[in-house]
Parts: structure tokens; sequence; C-alpha cells
């Protein structure tokens, strides 16, 4: 017995030992400056770390002395890289367990084309010509239009002559809104149809072989809350079932140099993600595939595990649309061959499906999620908007007033709800807010006026042509139009913001009086998705733009926070908001096929973690 005894004290205290020897593979702090080749500091740069064979990245950006600061990095080696607009990327490596400071000299480009293949789709839309009113025409649809299905740095980071533009034009006006190409015997979009000629010619004199009449205005780089900014990027894993290398992905957006990457990327195309209370990511998929429905992220590790209900056809079923209620149940929109509501704990990871009941419609459309103050759940549906209630397991269906016109049919898009229960979604061929009362179930609309300035530079021929013009599908939009495309409402407040993508604004709704103002972006870059924080700040994402924004009503400002990753594409940006912590912003890139959070940090971290890098 005593010899038992002194084995496991022996034990015990072999493991206190190696307790206490733990600190020496802790956590490191990683710091360094990054200056010109000329020697002078320079702030908002963008440095980014990753771990050998890891799939988490991390980056953070310069400050005002060229100074910047990781939070605390697993130990191990890391590749590293320094990148600023019209620089040379800068890179690096360091092993955490030797050396915790990295120092990078960048030298500029001198190379106007190279510098352009950088620039995130907002630069790249900002330079097209718009010096006549037929530029200004075609800008609108190649801002319009042709960004429906990319951002635009993808394509113009490409030189075409007249002919190619032509023939590149030719083959989108043939390609739907999923970017699927339905072949030359169908009817192709009538705006690019109608328009090639000119745009072709267009697009040949700004991104030609010649000499190109694009202007290109670089943007102060990141500084003061935007600098203090840190992400951390997990990757997707590719699916295994398109049989590729490991190395199959040469751009995933990390390195600008590489200009945009293409989307066609195998992997699970997060639509909608979200942080649960314990801060680890939930994301949706839309694209086809036979393993996920939806997928977790351990945000500690990056492990992804994936979620599968069947679907039709051997495949998966889709998901598009996500919430987390205030309970921190996660609920999405699923289609196992009908659409209905999923339900998940990721406390159990345990999922649930409610289908309405035949002869009710179903989910669908550009589906969007969101809950009420009453409980409910509400989901896009394609003829207007359903109402799950959880505790009576009931749906209600709501249907838009206005659904198919002459100029088009209103599919539902966004959907949001107000903490009185009523719900709103976004009918975007129509420029149209449906309002379903979650009292009395009556539904009712509200219209978004036209851009007057966009109508006003119509030739006769345009007019004419749009008058019996029917939209086929949401990205392919009158020139005057909004776009309103997704919500959200203020849960603290009783107002309702909408992404306006083709208006470039938020349009603002008061949903007592319905009241609406439009608050234009800098810019005229366009908004996809807008959330609201508990200060009644008002974010949004920039799908074409590598960027977010915050709006602050109280004062008119607007704050920009860059993405490290060239191309991201983001369709949809929430928040977890923990008394204590840091605000968190979760933003799946759908193009670059990964899911971030962006943390917000105080200038008093930054001066905790400056102190203590000095020591």
């Amino acid at each position: 017995m005593r010899t038992t005894r002194r084995l496991i004290l022996a034990n015990l205290a072999m493991l206190a030992a190696l307790v206490v020897a733990a600190p020496a593979f802790a956590d490191a702090l990683l710091s360094g400056t990054v200056k010109s080749s000329d020697g002078q500091p320079m702030g908002g740069v963008t440095v980014s770390a990753k771990p050998d064979g890891g799939t988490v990245t991390t980056t953070v950006f310069t400050d005002e002395a060229g100074q910047y600061f990781f939070p605390e990095l697993p130990a191990g080696h890391y590749r590293m890289w320094a990148q600023a607009l019209s620089f040379k990327t800068g890179n690096g490596a360091v092993d955490l367990s030797a050396n915790r400071k990295q120092d990078f000299s960048l030298n500029p480009m001198n190379d106007a084309e190279a510098t352009f293949k950088q620039l995130p789709g907002n630069l790249v839309l900002d330079a097209l010509p718009e010096g006549t009113p037929e530029q200004q025409r075609m800008k609108r649809i190649v801002r319009n239009v042709c960004t429906g299905c990319h951002t635009p740095s993808f394509p113009l980071q490409n030189r075409f002559d007249e002919t190619g533009w032509n023939a590149i034009i030719g083959l989108m006006k043939n390609v739907n809104v999923y970017g699927t190409y339905l072949g030359p015997e169908h009817k192709p979009s009538g705006i690019l149809d109608f328009h090639q000629k000119e745009l072709a010619a267009y697009l040949a004199a700004a991104r030609g072989p010649g000499q190109s009449d694009m202007n290109v205005k670089l943007e102060p780089r990141p500084s003061g809350e935007s600098a203090r900014a840190v992400f951390k990027e997990y990757d997707l894993p590719l699916d295994p079932d398109a049989n590729l290398p490991a190395d199959f992905v040469q751009n995933d957006g990390s390195d600008w140099s590489k200009g945009t990457p293409s989307v066609l990327i195998p992997g699970w195309g997060a639509h909608d993600a979200w942080l649960d209370l314990t801060g680890n990511l939930w994301f949706t998929c839309n694209v086809p595939n036979k393993r996920t429905t939806i997928g977790h992220i351990d945000t500690a590790t990056g492990a992804v595990k994936l979620f599968r209900i069947a679907g039709p056809g051997g495949l998966a079923a889709a998901t598009h649309g996500m919430t987390r209620d205030p309970h921190g149940i996660v609920w999405f929109n699923i289609n196992n061959g009908r659409g209905g509501i999923g339900r998940l704990d990721p406390a159990t990871q345990k999922i649930t499906v409610y289908l309405p009941p035949v002869g009710m419609t179903q989910t669908g459309g550009a589906a969007t999620v969101d809950y009420d103050g009453k409980g409910d759940i509400w989901s896009s549906a394609p003829d207007g908007a359903l109402r799950f209630d959880p505790v009576a397991v009931k749906f209600t269906e709501f249907k838009s007033e206005t659904f198919k016109t002459a100029n088009g049919t209103g599919i539902t898009y966004g959907t949001a709800a107000d903490r009185d229960g009523n719900g709103y979604w976004a009918e975007m061929i129509l420029d149209t807010i449906g309002v379903g009362d979650g009292k009395t179930g009556s539904v009712s609309e509200i219209k978004l006026a036209p851009v007057k300035a966009q109508e006003a530079l119509l030739t006769p021929e345009e007019r004419k042509f749009y008058t019996t013009y029917n939209q086929p599908d949401f990205n392919n939009p009158m020139p005057w139009a909004e776009g309103p495309r997704r919500m959200g409402t203020d849960k603290n407040a009783d107002i309702l913001w909408i992404g306006d993508s083709w208006g470039a604004n938020l349009a603002r709704i008061d949903t007592h009086s319905r009241t609406v103002t439009f608050v234009p972006l800098p810019g005229e870059q366009q908004p996809y998705h807008v959330t609201v924080d508990k200060n009644h700040d008002a974010w949004t994402n920039l799908w074409a733009g590598d960027r977010i924004m915050r709006y602050d009503p109280s004062t008119g400002k607007w704050t920009a926070f860059d993405l490290p990753t060239r191309g991201a594409e983001p369709r949809y940006i929430s928040l977890l908001e923990r008394p204590g912590k840091d605000t968190e912003v979760a933003l799946p890139y759908f193009r670059a096929r990964k899911v971030a959070v962006m943390t917000l940090r105080s200038a008093a971290e930054i001066e905790a973690l400056k102190k203590q890098a000095a020591q």
C-alpha cells in the first residue's frame, strides 16, 4: 500500500513539474515595426501571421509610429507578411519560442499596373471614367449589373481590347444570378444585350491594352480605432469529393499582389455566419455538396466540423440565412426538398428541422433569418415571409401585396423582425419593403423612392427600352434602382436599416411612423446586409469592397474597417457583444472560402501590449 502511495505521489510530483514548466510553451506576444525603404515609419500597414501547417491567419495594423502588436499567439513557427497599397509585399518568418519581434521594410512598387492588381473593388469602381454623361451611364451598368456575380476587382484586374470585352459580355449576358451559364439558347440579360457594344467600348477605353482612362485614387491607410482591430481568418477545407490536391488553391486573397482570386474554389461556400455565446463560429452553406448543411469552427484551434442534413439527389440540404436568438439558439433556413426552419442548440449540437404545412409557402429565395421581440423566428419566402412560433410549433405566412409586375417579379431577398413582433422583407427587384403585422397578420408595403440622378441620365432610346424591360433576377436592375438587399432592425429601438446595394445608401425606416430617410455611403460604396449594435450603430458589409463600415446615427460619422483578404465578398455581418469583452464581428468570406472574426481593441489594450512587449 505504501509503495503504491509513493508511486502516486511521485506521479503527482511529475505532473506538477510539467505544469510548472508549461509557461515555456505559453502563448507569446509578437510585435515589430514597419518602415518604408527610406526609413520612414508606416502607419495603417496590414501585418499578418499564420503558423506553419495551420489554418488560422491573424492580422493586425500598424499605428502611426509604424508599430504593431499581435494578441498573444500560440508558440510555434509562423510565416508573416506585411502589405500596403502601392508597396511590394514584405515577407518574413518568426519562431515565437525564440524570437518575438519581426520588423519589415517595404519597397514601393513603382508599377501602376501592379498597384492596380492590389486594389479592392471599391477603389476599382471609383477609378472608372465618369467625365461625360455617356461614361456615367456605362459606369452605372458596370457597378450595378457586372458586380452582381462578383466583385469588380476580379474582371477589371485584367486588360482586354474591345473584342475581348465584347466576348466577355457576350458570355456573361447568359449567366444567371447564381453564376450558372445558361447557354446561348437562353434569353440573355436584356441590359447587357442592349448595351453590349457601347459597354465593350467603354471597358476597352478603361481597361484595354492602350492608354487608360482610369483615375486611381488611393485612400489613407487605417488609423485610430480602425488600426486597433485584429482579425482572425479561418480557412475552410476543400471539398474532398472534388479530388483535388491539397495545394490546389494558389491564391486565397491573402497576398494582394496576386490580385483577386476566383470564386471557383471547391469549398463550403460560407454564406451567413454567427458566433455562439461561447465564441465559436457557425456558418451556412448554399453551395451544392454532399457533406455539409451547416458548419462549426472552433475559434481556438480552427478545427472545422460539418453537419449534414439529407437533401434531394444525394446532396446535403442547402442553407442560406442564419441568426442567433437572445438565448443563444441558432436558427437557419433549410431546404431538404422543402423549405423550412432549422434549430441548433450549440451546447448540445442537436439540430431540429421544422417544415411548414403542405400548401403553405416555403422558406426560400435569397433567404435571411431573424428573430423578433416576441420570441418568434422570421425567414424569407419567395413570395413574402414566414413566421415560426417555436413554442406553438406553428408557421404563419405573409404574402407580398405586389409580386408580379411588367418590370419583374418581387422575389424576397432580405428579412428582418422588430421588437414589437412585426416582420419586414425586401422585394429587391421592385424597390419595395413588405411589412407583416405580427398582431393582425395583415400585410402592407413601403415603396422606396428611385435614384433620380440616374433617371435623368437616360437617353430617349433607353427610356423606351426600360419601359418594357422585365428584370430576370436581383442583379439586372433598372439604372435608378435602390436595390434593397438585406436588412436589420435595432432591437432596442424602432428603426429598420436596409442595405440599398444599387442606391449606395442605408435606408432608415421608423417602424412606427414609416418615415424613410436615406444615409449615403461615402464614395457610393455598396452595402449588402445591415446589423445594429447595442449603441444603435448600424454595421454593413461591402461585398464588393473588402471592407465593413459602421454608421453612428448620433454623430452621422462613418468608420471603415478594411479586411485583410482581397476578394473576400462577405455576404453577411453579425455581432457578438458580451459584458466585459470586446465587440466581435463575424464575417463569412464567400469568394475566398474563409470565415473571419474582427475584434475591436481599445487604446488601453494596445498600450498594455506595448508595455508588455517592451519588457
